[in-house]
């Protein structure tokens, strides 16, 4: 019986890619250097998946940045302003196009499907010319194939590119992208012959209709079905038995020769490798599987199936997921309670956005076109030193706590320089957005190396979610207190939304996604009540994923929508009127979600809006009516690039063009927290400068 990898994670067990990356963007080392980490990494990949008795293993599902953007290159769809003029695509063109440079900016970025993985957006129109332009995908199965492994290479489908695409600039809205199929088949020919399709790959995990699809209704004789079975998505072990009945199943459908078993999409998605970590304990660790250990666990169910079932392995695997489903650890009837105490309530602030700002107004007193930030500023060396050492206990509670204070009075005093208006405290306290509040709420456990690839060499480290969620003590008061103390400007309190917490986490799958992001949202609801009992009167609940967890299937919307949204509102709805909710958003299509995103009910949303072209500022185009605050981001903080006072100023008026003055923020597109404050100081003296300058304007037009 056959067995296959979908993908496989890039950055390696220790993130040698990330770090190789960063190091040549620096400048610290050379192209030949970052191309030796990539060659070992997918080496040692190959080696693994062979070793484990893959049949099937995966090439060209490495990637330097993405592989939309690898796919961009192969095609030679180079935007004109990178100034590309033939040729093979190098390192230059695929990072300018990837995170822009000193005169260009950066290609548009945004989820892919329901993943918290970016891609970059291919800008494509009518005069695009295409042409054969990068040999990755061949050279990485020739490398894969000196080193004696066999691969398939993986290539993202014509049809599927051109969807994933968007006009370029100066193109209609309305193009019909895949007109240009038969411009990017040629390209496409010169890899493969595009015979006639011989497999189907189908997730079996969440395609949870997918199953009875088959077996009802049959498959296409003399295809192989490559059922995906083993999670790709998510880190529990999988379940051997309920997964080796559903192969059978399936057997009896397309036989055993043309079934394969394989993953339920890339194992990109999951942590590397379970070997590599000392932070779980071995109950929690028992019930778990990363990407090295779901590789095992598709070779196990292939044999099964063949009838050379692991008998011992299989007992541990049963073992395991009998000891989750009875562990005391994972069940607190208080918190399910209240969590089933919260339906028949919508849950909704008592007064309608239009008066609560009214009287938020009037208390902060801020100007048209308030400047704020995101939440978090730079991260140096020298403040990851500190952390790093409390956690290691080689400085006192004590010295940790002066060492952020002083890092957050530096922060305010630098915003009072710029003349910000609603300031933040720039978390210097914050290891990760998520991580940072799961490891202060019970029912989360934390790997020390489970990352997993956000974009470029951005990486995160989600909590795993094993059990029932509550806030022991108060989580970021102390902080924002001090912060406040420092100030008299309004002080924002920071907090990451439960929905956000929920899709960047790894979830546990033994109840419904609502019922844990209801938890959540409880616990939440507490820190902003304290918060508010703090004299914080701005509250920042950032809900940056909301968008990410929408289902693939259109008819499944309505309901996860619902109870998003929802959760949202159960954070902030017993507070007083003059307390400002706002919200944060990025890197996402919003426009099909904007009335759910109104039905949200914040006081001030702030949504990604420079690399995406201002598309968000076409659904004000066509009409939807927005009272609340919001806040377009006027640049994009994912590249190095620096943008003008002038550049800034246009953006602004191009969204008073559709938006009234007196809702509009100004700032970033996100948080800050990735660059350099050499990148940051100019840039937002640029956006203040920018503000004042529109201000002024507005003045003197009445």
């Amino acid at each position: 019986m056959a067995s296959h990898i979908v993908g496989y994670p890039r950055m390696g067990p220790k993130r040698e890619l990330k770090f190789a990356l960063e190091s040549f963007w620096d400048g610290k080392s050379t192209a030949e250097d970052l191309e030796k980490v990539a060659t070992d990494l997918r080496a040692s990949i190959w080696k693994q998946m062979a070793d484990a008795g893959i049949k099937y293993i995966p090439s060209n599902t490495f990637s330097y940045y993405d592989q939309v953007l690898d796919t961009t290159a192969m095609l030679g769809a180079v935007p004109e302003r990178y100034s590309w003029t033939g040729g093979e695509i190098g390192f230059d063109t695929y990072f300018s196009m990837a995170r822009g440079n000193a005169t260009v900016p950066a290609m548009e970025m945004t989820k892919w499907f329901d993943t918290n993985y970016h891609f970059i957006v291919p800008e494509l129109g009518p005069n695009t010319k295409f042409s054969y332009a990068s040999h990755k995908a061949v050279n990485e199965y020739k490398e894969a194939k000196a080193l004696g492994v066999d691969t398939v290479p993986v290539l993202v489908g014509p049809v599927s590119y051109l969807l994933l695409s968007k006009p370029a600039k100066g193109v209609e809205k309305g193009f019909p992208l895949l007109s240009l199929l038969s411009s990017i088949l040629p390209v496409y020919k010169t890899l493969t012959s595009l015979s006639s399709v011989t497999a189907y790959g189908f997730d079996l995990v969440r395609g949870t209709q997918t199953l009875g699809l088959v077996t009802s209704a049959g498959f296409p004789a003399g295809k192989y079905l490559f059922a995906g079975v083993v999670d790709g998505r998510n880190i529990w072990a999988d379940d051997l038995a309920t997964s080796l009945s559903t192969l059978q199943s399936l057997e009896a459908v397309v036989g055993k020769d043309k079934l394969v078993v394989s993953t339920s999409c890339s194992l990109m998605h999951t942590a590397v490798d379970l070997v590599n970590e000392t932070k779980l304990d071995s109950e929690i660790k028992s019930w778990l599987a990363f990407a090295a250990q779901k590789v095992v666990e598709v070779d196990a169910l292939a044999k099964a199936l063949a009838g050379q079932k692991d008998e011992a392995y299989f007992a541990a695997n049963a073992a395991a997921q009998a000891s989750r489903k009875s562990s005391p650890r994972v069940t607190n009837e208080e918190v399910q309670k209240a969590a089933a105490a919260l339906k028949g309530s919508d849950h909704r602030r008592g007064t309608n956005v239009s008066a609560r700002l009214d009287a938020q107004q009037k208390k902060l007193n801020l100007p048209i076109l308030p400047t704020t930030t995101i939440g978090s500023f730079p991260q140096t060396v020298e403040l990851r030193r500190v952390r790093r050492e409390y956690k290691a206990k080689k400085i006192s509670e004590e010295e940790y706590v002066t060492a952020i204070k002083e890092e957050i009075n530096k922060v305010v005093k630098l915003q009072e320089e710029l003349d910000i208006d609603v300031l933040v405290h720039g978390e210097p306290e914050r290891n990760d957005m998520v991580e940072y509040f799961g490891e202060q709420l019970s029912g989360f456990a934390f790997t020390a190396n489970g990352w997993v690839q956000s974009y470029g060499s951005r990486c995160v480290k989600p909590p795993i979610i094993y059990g029932d969620v509550s806030r022991p003590n108060p989580m970021t008061v102390f902080w924002s207190k001090t912060a406040q103390s420092m100030t008299s400007r309004p002080m924002k309190g920071m907090l990451t939304g439960p929905v956000t917490i929920l899709n960047w986490s790894f979830v546990r799958n033994d109840q419904p996604r609502f019922e844990t992001c209801y938890q959540i949202a409880l616990a939440i609801k507490k820190e902003v009540e304290d918060l508010e009992a703090g004299g914080i009167q701005v509250i920042q609940i950032d809900e940056a994923a909301l968008r990410e967890g929408l289902p693939l299937r259109k008819a499944e919307h309505a309901f996860y929508l619902d109870w998003a949204v929802h959760s949202f509102r159960i954070t902030n709805c017993e507070i007083q009127d003059t307390t400002q909710i706002h919200t944060h958003m990025c890197y996402s299509n919003f426009n099909d979600i904007i009335h759910s995103i109104i039905d949200m009910d914040a006081d001030v949303i702030t949504i990604e809006n420079s690399r995406s072209d201002e598309k968000l500022l076409s659904v004000f185009r066509e009409g939807v009516k927005y009272g609340a605050g919001i806040g377009p981001g006027v640049y994009d903080i994912h590249s190095p690039r620096i943008p003008s006072a002038e550049e800034i100023a246009d953006r602004i008026d191009k969204m008073l063009a559709v938006l009234d003055t007196n809702i509009l923020w100004v700032n970033p597109d996100c948080g800050l927290k990735t660059r350099k404050y050499t990148e940051v100081k100019p840039a937002l003296t640029n956006m203040v400068s920018a503000a004042k300058l529109i201000r002024t304007q507005l003045a003197s037009a009445k």
